[in-house]
């Protein structure tokens, strides 16, 4: 049952279901979460006077706990995925004193955005070539795609907000190729944060960029077309799951690993995914990290028969979905990632100014870097300012700077691209 506590009580790890003001006056974006860091505990205990967190008991009945064991009765993983896809990865999250994170900045996003732009354009040229070779039914150029991918983890571990920032770039008439790359640089920035070592990194790498090359054996009429599919077409495109498997098993030097992300990346948690059912640890840590990255770049993208929504309204769609259809303990981690104020967002400051996130603060999620684009009455500054709530001092008798609310796509006539740091 819920306990109401002062907030002098919290403690690392209780888990907060209610506060004492609406969620939405609060800075805290999903509703129901455990403490896990101090900034969050500091968070609560400067805005609430008190706060209702969940007792042991009600937890383990909602299955609230982050050690909740996964969905069984299904057979067990090959030898790969219970060696090397494990979940138990997670772990190291759940502790109240974390570990050092395995990779920290080597670069500014400003130094690396150069070498980025490089691999993005050799990755998408390189993407074009491997989907006419699936669609002639030639042989794959796995060698050149693992050198694009290592490339891509290189720039990703120096610093993964330049290629992140280039997955904006985005052209609904070359869906197909900028989304093998965009999910790459999702899931290579995703397994950075979760720590995995860089030759793990590079077969998950080259999984998600070949993540979709079993479309090329689904008819165009089908995978071009403007509006909703059929149940019939629809169960030809669900096709391009096994399509993809057999492409990559019968193409020399694609590791186990990388065909993991093929076959799990339609998978969902309960099971109601495809093509083969697969639910839980069935899936695999690889094939996981693929659904998550694969389902985000998707509803972020305009399609003819959709608009793409906002980054943040998306990690919001991907944390109402945990549990149903993504392990929760990872759709978490993926919005710790991309911070609960993704590259791109466009946000108001509660100055009343207007701003674009240009880069995230993997120390402290809520206070990202931000362009200040609009001043408060809303009119365009003669020149673009860069500020970094990290780093942000007020003066005396003034607030300190802050994020107020996550503007929907489009306010002010806003294009967030204008304003990221994409040239060097």
């Amino acid at each position: 049952m819920k306990k109401k506590i002062g907030v002098q009580h919290l403690r690392l790890g209780m888990y907060v279901s209610e506060l004492d003001r609406p969620w939405i006056e609060s800075r805290f974006l999903f509703q129901g979460f455990e403490i896990r860091t101090q900034e969050e505990l500091e968070e609560l205990q400067r805005i609430c006077k008190y706060v209702y967190v969940e007792t042991e008991v009600e937890l383990r009945q909602e299955g609230l706990r982050p050690r909740a064991s996964l969905p069984v009765g299904a057979p067990a993983p090959d030898e790969f995925a219970a060696k090397r896809l494990g979940f138990e990865i997670l772990d190291k999250f759940s502790e109240h004193h974390p570990q050092r994170p395995r990779y920290e900045d080597l670069v500014s996003v400003e130094e690396e955005m150069g070498t980025a732009r490089e691999i993005e354009r050799d990755a998408r040229s390189l993407v074009y070539n491997i989907m006419e070779d699936a669609r002639l039914g030639r042989a794959l150029d796995s060698p050149t795609a693992k050198i694009r991918v290592q490339q891509m983890v290189r720039s990703i571990l120096r610093n993964p907000d330049a290629l992140v920032c280039l997955t904006q770039l985005k052209n609904k008439d070359e869906y197909t190729a900028m989304h093998s790359v965009r999910v790459c640089v999702l899931a290579l920035a995703f397994g950075r944060h979760l720590g995995l070592p860089e030759e793990e990194l590079n077969v998950l790498g080259l999984g998600a960029l070949l993540h979709d090359v079993g479309k090329m054996k689904v008819p165009g009429e089908i995978l071009n077309k403007p509006g909703g599919l059929t149940p019939g077409e629809f169960a030809l495109m669900k096709r391009h799951v096994p399509f993809g498997v057999e492409i990559l098993e019968q193409t020399v030097g694609i590791p186990d690993g990388a065909i993991e992300v093929v076959k799990g990346h339609h998978e969902r948690f309960d099971g109601s995914g495809y093509a083969l059912g697969l639910k839980g640890d069935q899936i695999g840590l690889f094939g996981q990290v693929g659904a998550i990255v694969d389902c985000y770049d998707a509803i972020t993208s305009d399609r003819a028969y959709h608009k793409g929504m906002s980054p943040h309204d998306a990690l919001r769609k991907l944390y109402e979905w945990r549990r149903k259809d993504f392990h929760d303990r990872l759709v978490e981690q993926f919005i710790q990632c991309m911070g609960i104020y993704p590259i791109g967002s466009v946000v108001e400051m509660n100055t009343g100014s207007i701003g674009v996130v240009v880069s995230v603060n993997r120390v402290r999620r809520l206070r990202p870097r931000v362009a200040l684009v609009l001043d408060a009455d809303k009119r365009p500054l003669q020149s673009v300012k860069v500020i970094d709530l990290m780093q942000e001092r007020p003066e005396p008798g003034r607030r300190a700077i802050e994020i107020r609310n996550v503007l929907p796509v489009g306010s002010f006539g806003i294009n967030p691209v204008q304003y990221l740091p994409l040239t060097a």
